[in-house]
């Protein structure tokens, strides 16, 4: 809290009194916590684990709204909560209009609050967490989908090595977007939404905003580098270990991105009569943007065509690799998915054939395809409960099943004139906000890691 506290001091602006108030009541409670739990360590467990990962995340979120409630943004309780969830999810919605000429040191913690929730703060304490090291892998993989055989012998360093991917592609971005003639601020900002595929903007009219195709064409890069494994980026480094096309979810998402983002610019040259060149970066852009989970938009891309808007409806279920900063379904699912219902099909022909299953050079498991299916069970049941809850506060259909879509997938905007691209959640009623808040924590953590803790039966030896 000391960087936009630096921030604010250097504008002469008033609201760095609530970022170092709010950091020193912050230190003085985890100051406390570290002394009363000193001592010998707890045995880790799985129920611990979630417990832990929940509870870390949900207090992130609630520190994340302190300072941007006691601001000077004029936003309620709820809407705090709202946005710093926002921002730790890497979802990317907001409550928040005027962009524009808000503080820069509320704009640099939104931009902060989503540079740490993009690598995972499970991810990044686990190097100063040395008593949960026994479980620290376990806190990994329930925070993410990301199962991918250890890298590196230890997990302080494969979780170094998470982190110096994470920074340097941050780095490379700023530098990119500098060199483009963005700001040094508004590089910082989006370098670091971009690299979580987070979304959030110093500007109200997002990427739109700096109206430079070349931005475009590196935001676009970046979010699909920040929507492939991390684990990649650790291999390249490692002597024979760099195999880029080793995890099939890989080539899915890069063929998906370049049909899809191809589909919509021909529609667009046919529908719009929109210059191919230009249409095909603006789409490949925007629709990069929805499926790697990461909110961008340069324009308000519900008004190009019913076609395209038909696609981006398709790209905010998909999401990008499982081991990423995205959020959505994951390709990977997709591709265990795809291998089930074939294999199901196979065998209406072939009654008495036996067929592995195998997902790159890996057998497929029971544990695993049951691991899948009931993901797909809860994703869209809860998207189902969440849209009729919001249609119980007076939304519309569209806007509310939307909402709950672009909530529980992290993308960030929805459908329609409320929450689309040029609109944003503002006009939400507060208890609308609470249902959010919470499938964006529940999508974050992909569901189960949360559900499980409303069942008692978990709890009982």
């Amino acid at each position: 809290m000391l960087l936009p506290a630096l921030t604010d001091l250097a504008d002469q602006n008033d609201d760095f009194r609530v970022f170092v108030g709010t950091g020193f009541l912050v230190g003085v409670v985890c100051a406390l916590v570290a002394v009363a739990t000193r001592g010998e360590r707890p045995q880790f467990t799985q129920k611990l684990g979630f417990l832990l990962v929940t509870t870390v995340w949900l207090t992130a979120c609630l520190i994340g709204s302190l300072p941007i409630y006691f601001s000077s943004v004029n936003v309620s309780f709820a809407g705090a909560i709202f946005e710093s969830m926002s921002g730790l999810t890497t979802t990317g919605s907001t409550v928040i209009s005027g962009l524009d000429s808000l503080p820069r040191g509320i704009l640099l913690w939104r931009s902060l609050l989503q540079w740490l929730g993009g690598i995972g703060i499970i991810g990044m304490v686990l190097l100063i967490l040395p008593s949960l090291q026994a479980g620290g892998l376990a806190l990994f993989h329930m925070e993410s989908s990301d199962k991918s055989d250890k890298v590196l012998p230890r997990v302080n360093q494969l979780t170094g090595g998470l982190i110096a991917a994470y920074v340097s592609l941050t780095l490379m971005c700023a530098i990119a977007y500098t060199s483009l003639g963005m700001s040094f601020f508004d590089a910082t900002n989006h370098a670091m939404t971009t690299l979580a595929t987070g979304g959030y903007s110093t500007h109200d009219a997002s990427m739109g905003y700096f109206d430079d195709n070349r931005i475009l064409i590196a935001s676009t890069i970046f979010m699909i580098l920040a929507a492939l494994p991390f684990v990649v980026y650790v291999r390249a480094f490692l002597p024979r270990r760099f195999q880029l096309w080793r995890d099939p979810q890989i080539m899915v998402f890069l063929v998906i991105c370049v049909v899809l983002s191809f589909s919509i610019a021909v529609t667009r040259r046919i529908i719009n009569d929109t210059p191919f060149g230009e249409a095909l970066v603006s789409s490949t852009f925007n629709l990069v943007s929805v499926i790697t989970t990461t909110g961008y938009a340069s324009e308000d891309y519900t008004l190009w065509s019913n076609a395209a808007i038909g696609i981006f409806f398709l790209a905010s279920f998909l999401g990008g690799c499982a081991g990423s900063t995205a959020g959505g379904i994951k390709a990977n699912r997709l591709v265990v998915l795809y291998l089930v219902v074939r294999a199901s099909f196979r065998r209406l022909v072939r009654p008495h054939a036996v067929i592995r299953l195998k997902y790159g050079n890996d057998d497929i498991s029971a544990q695993t395809i049951q691991t899948v299916t009931i993901f797909f069970f809860l994703f869209f049941g809860t998207l189902l409960l969440g849209t009729v809850l919001l249609t119980m506060f007076g939304l519309d259909l569209i806007t509310a099943f939307s909402g709950t879509l672009t909530a529980l997938a992290n993308v960030g905007p929805g459908f329609g004139q409320i929450i689309g691209p040029a609109g944003n959640f503002s006009t939400l009623p507060d208890p609308a906000l609470w249902v959010l808040s919470a499938a964006m924590l529940l999508g974050r953590l992909e569901l189960v890691t949360v559900l499980i803790l409303l069942f008692p039966s978990v709890w009982i030896d």
